[in-house]
């Protein structure tokens, strides 16, 4: 039997709709809806992730029981459930987009589990909520494959994000245009139970600034910073404008962190609205997301982001930057002087340089970075863009190259362009000179430095055609391909013998491909 100790502080502290019910309207003067999920014909498990499992206190026993499917497909509601819809806002693409709301995710309840930990578990595609708009709250299980590995697989990257419990067969269709070309086909639905200690965006406290209600603004703040924040609540007295500036520094640095760690790994999220933005740094709503495979700072993933590329890979950080500067004006009303909102977004600037050198350090194998790695590595980029090398491939390889031979024959396997490798030799050879010379200067013993960098440059990634290849699979019934990445990417720095062919470049078949390549936003 499930046994859960609910403790849901969001409903129970925080104003709430009077209206009940998933019909769309405007909810003003409350931070939540109460809404059910909608039940589905036959709820299946089709897998779960057992770390997950584990800090909810769930036993195998659990996981496998009828009960369980039936909880998390949103046919059953436990003692102590209380499910609702989260009330925010947003800029879309740099555009304010007023109230957008959870319109596909139902969050369940807020748990206590036995180490102490709160834990928000919410299933995503359970049905309308009255932020749906005129879709059908939803999902199909083709992006639902892909949040719940993708959940997993950055946990294990060691990037900060929402994790995912399970991944549930609804035994219904979803009508879906994929492309938005007016060619809709039914897909089989399925829905992910994603679990965070908060779901709080950005988008949350710029609504009710947007319609000038600082009461609510302020009250949800001031939760927020008790809630989630624990340290700053004991070190400032409640509602203090001390506790409101350090907590908007607290998010600046967790964004930096969380930022840093994707450009780490190659990760572009693809759709980095405010509303997508999470307030513990948290990576949060995987739609249309990406890994880089030939290097390149332009590659979006996001088909809707194809004209104008605003959430390329290389312009995360300025991204984030921006939004951070959208969350700043929504809470400027509670201060008064802007200094302190100042303060935090120097803190994030200060917070992703040093990051970001820690980073070019570790994934050269160097003891610390200076100016002049800082340019060694964006003269590296340049030439893996010119060349088109696979960026995963050729920094795993980089640690067993000898650079002090000056050819990068060794890294061949990185490069997708045989015309491209042979003219961009030289330039490489010539890299690896100088990055030899750079190694002998800094004096780390070879074992050491290899075990520094293949700590950081992971050997397995979840590349979109590797996710479509199991997504392929599972739509005609078959989760082995499902498993096997679940498994792998969970210890994604580790040789896994047997499991090469997860760590290939994208074949050429894969280099156009729908889901393969870009994909929408559509689910």
């Amino acid at each position: 039997m499930l046994n859960f100790q609910f403790d849901n502080a969001f409903v129970r502290e925080l104003p709430g709709d009077a209206e009940t019910g998933p019909q769309t309207r405007q909810v003003h003067g409350a931070l939540h809806s109460p809404v059910l999920p909608t039940p589905v014909a036959a709820p299946q498990l089709l897998a779960w992730s057992r770390d997950v499992a584990q800090l909810l206190d769930l036993d195998a026993a659990a996981v496998d029981s009828a009960e369980f499917a039936q909880v998390f497909g949103g046919n059953r509601q436990l003692p102590g459930m209380q499910p609702w819809a989260a009330n925010y806002g947003g800029h879309q693409f740099g555009h304010w987009a007023g109230q957008l709301g959870d319109g596909r995710a139902i969050s369940l309840g807020e748990i206590v589990n036995r180490a102490g930990q709160r834990w928000e578990l919410q299933l995503k595609g359970a049905g309308p909520t009255p932020y749906s708009r005129r879709a059908d709250g939803r999902a199909v299980l083709r992006s639902s494959i892909r949040e719940f590995l993708c959940s997993e697989a950055m946990h294990h990257l060691g990037v900060p994000t929402t994790r995912a419990l399970c991944l549930i067969g609804t035994g219904e269709d979803v009508v879906r245009d994929m492309f938005y070309d007016g060619n809709a086909k039914p897909e089989p639905g399925a829905i992910v139970c994603r679990v965070a200690p908060s779901f709080v965006r950005f988008g949350n406290f710029e609504l009710p600034a947007s319609r000038g209600d600082h009461a609510l603004l302020a009250q949800l703040l001031d939760f927020t910073i008790r809630r989630d924040f624990p340290a700053i609540a004991a070190a400032h007295a409640p509602g203090s404008e001390a506790a409101r500036i350090a907590w908007f520094g607290e998010v600046c640095t967790r964004t930096a962190l969380m930022i840093a760690q994707w450009m780490r790994v190659g990760f572009v999220h693809g759709v980095m609205n405010t509303d997508n933005l999470s307030i513990l740094g948290l990576t949060i709503d995987y739609g249309p997301y990406g890994w880089i495979d030939n290097f390149d700072a332009d590659w979006t993933p996001n088909t809707t982001d194809r004209e104008h590329r605003r959430y390329r890979f290389g312009q995360q950080v300025q991204i984030a930057y921006w939004n951070l500067g959208r969350l700043a004006g929504a809470v400027a009303p509670l201060l008064s002087s802007h200094d302190g909102l100042h303060q935090g977004l120097q803190a994030y600037v200060d917070t992703f340089v040093a990051a970001d050198q820690a980073t070019i350090a570790a994934k050269l194998g160097l003891a610390e970075c200076s100016e002049d790695d800082v340019a060694l590595m964006q003269s590296l980029h340049a030439l893996m863009t010119d060349a088109e090398v696979d960026m995963t491939l050729f920094f795993r390889g980089l640690a067993d190259v000898d650079a002090s031979a000056g050819d990068v024959a060794g890294l061949r396997d990185s490069f997708y362009d045989e015309a491209k490798y042979t003219a961009a030799k030289p330039a490489f050879d010539a890299w690896l000179q100088q990055y030899a010379a750079r190694l002998a200067e800094d004096g780390t013993p070879l074992p050491q430095r290899r075990a520094r960098m293949n700590a950081v440059n992971p050997r397995y990634v979840l590349r979109n055609y590797l996710a479509q290849i199991a997504i392929d699979k599972a739509e005609q019934g078959d989760l082995s391909s499902v498993h096997e990445l679940l498994d792998t990417l969970r210890r994604p720095y580790d040789d896994q013998p047997g499991r090469e062919h997860l760590a290939q470049r994208r074949p050429d078949w894969a280099r156009s491909r729908a889901g393969c390549s870009m994909l929408s936003c559509s689910s």
